[in-house]
């Protein structure tokens, strides 16, 4: 029994802080286009991995608040 709820746990724990990586990353990360006024959260050019990795709280993301993605600077 203990150690199923350790598991759950350490489960919580590792989503908890997926989930202020993101935050974090969004925060630091988001500009505002003046072309459309729209917020975007800007990965970096060649950060494949760190675009995979939050893709799926980015999609969360952009149906709670509208703000969008971006890969490299806007042009």
């Amino acid at each position: 029994m203990a150690r199923s709820r350790r598991g759950w746990i350490i489960a919580g724990v590792v989503i908890a802080v997926y989930c202020v990586a993101y935050v974090g990353f969004r925060v630091s990360r988001t500009e505002v286009w003046e072309r459309d006024g729209e917020a975007y959260v800007i990965y970096p050019a060649g950060a494949t991995a760190l675009y995979y990795l939050f893709r799926p709280l980015s999609y969360a993301d952009a149906a709670l608040t509208g703000t969008q993605t971006h890969v490299g600077p806007h042009r």
